[in-house]
Parts: structure tokens; sequence; C-alpha cells
């Protein structure tokens, strides 16, 4: 739809600013980039980073008709040419890590450059100021946070509130020694693997803890649910959403890349756990432990907006929204356990399976946060994906790869990891199109008003230009 503003934008500028110094078009295309690679370093979807950039272009005054954008995972390419000139600049995407804060603020600013009419220093030095910004949380927060997150997982495959909290222990350290890994600098996936290791390790700990303690407090009717739960603080939500969107929005290159990663990554974490559970001698919780939960949805609510909160201190959820994402927890895990559950599991539901309860859970978050957006000025995804996070079916995915590494060529065991893979696979993608198709066709019907804000705005800032020009003279 921007595209189709290029002939408008143009006659709202200045003589000025359509010729440009080959200095001066150089340090726009750079800026044009860092605003790109911002996003894209932050987990942003592909579809966002380019309208992101659009706007950015813009705003510097760079002609959209001449303008081609180029978004791979970490390279973004700007070329900018006309029947005489072309000028083309690369920009590397180093660290990749989810930053719903900086999302936010970078859309807050390609808005307010144009409505205030930054100089292009004004606008780098914002930028900066977004890149160089400390998180909202501490790494211990962050730690302490995203391991009750994993408890509320535990809730809801049916623990006891006291395994939630030996779940919730053994992920907050586990996640914290995954952290110092990364402090200094080392392999990812080798971190990922120890780090789920460690979980798992303490999980059993805390099984045998609760199985032959006389202390009740420490007692669980079910000891071995915290290990399903201990590692899910590493399942890569975001980008596995992110796959989906970009798949769907035909940006298939940047969405097989984050696949793959997100692959790597639950390899490195099934990798762990197995390793854990054969020191251990443990293995019927990934193999035949039920998921199926049989508590009441009040407890269902709590766990939700737990794992929604301490999922989103992970993505930089700015603090604010964090009452918003734990009221998105509730309504997508309530919907989908209604929808999802039922009958054949003793549950009360419309028993429609877990599969279309995720895609009623996700749309319905889609559809209201269009409209929360607007209220909180705050992108879509920095409140829909948080909500729909307590859904990933984490479990089901290293299920199915732990059923793949530990095959014996017993009659079943292919059956059984290709019905978790499979399940995993339905789930997430159902998932994301909840979360990806409403904010799309609402997009579309509020594009037209945005673009009318845009222009109004360019107007608005060519005319102030033109009134100093007249003052001056």
């Amino acid at each position: 739809m921007e595209e189709n503003m290029v002939t408008a934008t143009t006659t709202t500028q200045t003589k000025a600013e359509a010729v440009m110094s080959n200095a001066e078009l150089n340090r726009k295309l750079d800026l044009l980039l860092q605003t790109g690679c911002l996003l894209l370093e932050s987990h942003a979807d592909t579809e966002r980073v380019l309208r992101n950039m659009r706007r950015t272009a813009i705003y510097l005054g760079l002609p959209l008709a001449n303008l081609h954008l180029s978004v791979n995972y970490d390279i973004i390419m700007a070329n900018l040419s006309d029947e005489s000139h072309s000028f083309t600049k690369f920009r590397h995407c180093t660290k990749h890590s989810v930053d719903l804060w900086a999302i936010r603020m970078v859309s807050k600013l390609t808005w307010r450059a144009i409505k205030e009419d930054y100089t292009p220093d004004q606008y780098e030095e914002e930028l900066e100021k977004i890149r160089s910004h400390k998180r909202n949380y501490t790494p211990w927060q962050v730690a302490i946070c995203g391991g009750f997150a994993c408890g509320g997982f535990c809730i809801q495959f049916g623990c006891d509130w006291t395994a939630f909290f030996y779940a919730a222990i053994a992920a907050i350290l586990g996640f914290r020694l995954k952290m110092w890994f990364g402090e200094k600098g080392m392999n990812t996936y080798v971190g990922i693997a120890i780090s789920a290791f460690v979980s798992t390790l303490l999980a059993w700990l805390f099984m045998l803890i609760s199985m032959h303690t006389t202390i009740p407090i420490l007692h669980s009717s079910t000891p071995y649910h915290p290990f399903m739960a201990c590692a899910l603080y590493i399942v890569p939500g975001v980008p596995l959403i992110n796959f989906v969107s970009d798949m769907v929005s035909n940006h298939v290159n940047v969405g097989i890349t984050r696949a793959v990663i997100t692959l790597m990554i639950v390899l490195a974490m099934a990798f762990g756990i197995v390793f854990a559970i054969k020191v251990c001698g443990v293995d019927n919780f990934v193999t035949d432990l039920s998921m199926t939960p049989h508590h009441n949805y009040i407890e269902y609510s709590v766990a939700a907006a737990i794992s929604a909160m301490g999922f989103s201190t992970i993505f930089n959820c700015p603090r604010r929204l964090l009452p918003v994402v734990a009221i998105g927890g509730i309504i997508a895990v309530c919907t989908r356990n209604l929808v999802s559950l039922g009958p054949s599991t003793n549950n009360f539901g419309l028993d429609m399976g877990a599969v279309i309860g995720s895609f009623v859970g996700s749309a319905l978050i889609s559809l209201l946060c269009t409209k929360l957006m607007h209220i909180f000025h705050t992108p879509h995804q920095t409140i829909s994906i948080p909500s729909v996070i307590p859904m990933i079916p984490g479990v089901l995915m290293y299920r199915a790869l732990f059923a793949f590494i530990d095959i014996h060529g017993v009659v079943g065991e292919l059956t059984v990891a290709m019905t978790n893979l499979i399940n995993a696979s339905l789930i997430i993608l159902f998932i994301s199109l909840g979360v990806a198709i409403p904010n799309i066709f609402v997009r579309r019907l509020i594009q037209p008003k945005r673009d009318r804000k845009l222009l109004l705005l360019l107007e608005e800032r060519s005319n102030n230009r033109r009134s100093i020009v007249e003052g001056v003279k």
C-alpha cells in the first residue's frame, strides 16, 4: 500500500529534498539499513521489517518507486536506482535476540520522526538509544519469571502445585546457567544442551525428594511432571511463530532460516534431556506420561497468566503491558482448553482436539489485539505473541525428537515419534495462522487510514519547511 503513495509523497517534498549528494544518499541508506537490522535482530517478522523500512524511507525522502529492499536473516540490502544511477548498500545483522520493547520503540520512532521532522542526526541518535538500551529486566528477574513460566506449563500438563514449584526451581537454575554461558560467549547450542541437562537432572533430584520425603508439603502426587516442563524456557516460541508468518507472507528464505535455527535449538535441547534421562535412568515422562490436565479453569487461568508474564520478561515486553499479556494468556489457554478438552478426557469442553483449540484460542487473541494495539499504542506482535506462547507444544517437539533418537526397532516406535511430530507441527502451524490471519485482514482494512495519516504528516512537514524558508527570505 505504501508504494502507491509515491506520487503523493514526492509532491510534498521540496526541491531540496529531491536533490541529494552521494554522501547524503549514503547516510540515508545507512540509516534505513540500521532501522531494518535493529528490527530483524529483535525478531520482528519480515513483513513488519519491510513496512517500517518503507516508512523510514518516506521520512528520509527516498522515493519508494526507485527503492528496492531485500531482507535475509543476517543481511539486509537496499538499492536506490534511476535511469542513470544505482546505489546499493548492505548491512550485516549480527546478534539476534527477542526484544519486543525495541520493536515497539522503532515503530513509534518512524512515526515520530515524520511528525516532528527529525534531522538525520536526531533520528540516528534516537535509534542508537533504542539499540543500546538496558533491558527492562535483570538476568535474575528473567530467570525467575521464566522458571515460573515453566511451572505454569507444568500445571497445564496436569501436575499439582508442589510439582509446579519443583519445575520452576529446576528451570530457574538451568535458565540462569544458560544466560551465564551466553555472557561468557559459549556456543549457543552447547549452552542449550548443558542447560537442558542441568534442568532435567534437577527435576530428577526433586522427584527423588518428592517420592521419599515424609514431609507433606514436599510430597507431590505428580513427581514426574516437572521433567516435561523444566526445560521449556529454551523452546523458541517467537521464531516458530515468525517462521510460519514469514512463509504465509511469501518471505520463504527468511522463514526457512528461522525454521532451521529453531530445529537446531530443539535438537540441542533434546540432546541435553536425553543425556540427563540416560544418567537418571528415567524415561517414562518422555514416552507414556499423560499430559492431559484435570484442573478447574481457575487453576488454568493462574497458570496461563504466570506463563504469559514469565515469557514476556524473556522477550523484554514493556512492563506496563504485563497485565494485558496476562489476561491475553488466560483467554488464549482457557479458550483452547474449552474447545480442545471434553468428555473423551473426562473434562468439560467441546472435545474438538488440541489443533482446533489452539487455532481458536490464538485467532481470538489476535482479533482482540487488533483493537488493543490502538488502545496501548503498541505493535500487534508485542501483545499477541506473549499471549499465545503458553500454547506452544514444546513437550511434543522434544518428545518427537527423543523418540527418533531412541528408536530400537520395536514395533510402534516410529508411529509414536511421527504422531508427536505431526501433532506439534500442526499445533504450531495453526497457532501461527490464528495470530497472523486476523492481523493481516484487519491491517488491510486500516491501511488506508494509516496512509492518509502518513500523507497528512508529510504535507504538514512540507508546509512547515516552506514557512521556515519564506520566513528567512
